[in-house]
C-alpha cells in the first residue's frame, strides 16, 4: 500500500512541476493570477449574494442552491484541511515558483476549486448550456492554483470533486 501512495505522489509532484515550471511566462502569469480569483472567497460569495438578489422566478431556487452549495463546501474542505494537514507544495518541493505572499495553511483541498465548483454546479444542472463555459473555467482556476505553486493536482481533483458534489446535493434537495 505504501508504494502506492509513494507512486502516486511522485506522479502528483511531476504533474505539479510540470505545470508551475511555466512560472515566469508573463502572459500566463497575468491569466493565472486573474483567474484564481474566480475561486475566492471575495468573487464566490459576491456572485452567489448579487445572483441571489437578481435571480427571478425559478432561478432563485437555483441562486438558492448554488449559495447552500457553496456553504456546504465548506465544512468539508475546512475538515479535511485539519484532519489531513498536508503542507503546500511550494513548502516541500525545490524550485517551486511562487508569489511573494503565499497562503499559509494546509493545501488539501484546493478551497477556491470547491468554492467554484459549488457555486457553478446547480446552474450547469439546470442549463447545461453554460457548461461549454463554466467547466473550461474551472479547469482554469484549478490549474491557477498549481500554477501558483499552492496546490498538488491532487488538492484540485479533490476540491473539484467536493465542490461538483455540494452542487449535485444542493440541486437535488432544492428543485427534485
Amino acid at each position: 500500500m505504501m508504494r502506492w501512495i509513494n507512486v502516486f505522489y511522485g506522479f502528483d509532484c511531476r504533474v505539479f512541476q510540470t505545470v508551475n515550471r511555466h512560472f515566469d511566462k508573463k502572459l500566463l502569469n497575468l491569466f493565472f493570477r486573474v483567474v484564481t480569483h474566480f475561486g475566492g472567497a471575495d468573487i464566490t460569495i459576491a456572485a452567489s449574494f448579487v445572483l441571489l438578489l437578481i435571480s427571478p422566478g425559478e432561478t432563485r431556487l437555483i441562486a438558492i442552491a448554488s449559495a447552500l452549495a457553496l456553504s456546504a463546501s465548506h465544512i468539508p474542505v475546512q475538515l479535511a484541511k485539519r484532519l489531513l494537514p498536508r503542507k503546500r507544495p511550494y513548502l516541500i518541493i525545490e524550485k517551486t515558483k511562487f508569489s511573494s505572499n503565499p497562503l499559509q495553511d494546509h493545501s488539501f483541498p484546493s478551497g477556491h476549486t470547491t468554492a467554484f465548483f459549488a457555486v457553478v454546479t446547480p446552474y450547469i444542472l439546470f442549463l447545461p448550456q453554460l457548461s461549454f463555459f463554466l467547466i473550461p473555467l474551472g479547469l482554469c482556476v484549478g490549474i491557477s492554483r498549481i500554477y501558483l505553486g499552492l496546490h498538488y493536482p491532487s488538492d484540485v481533483l479533490a476540491g473539484s470533486i467536493l465542490g461538483i458534489g455540494s452542487g449535485i446535493l444542493c440541486f437535488c434537495l432544492l428543485w427534485l
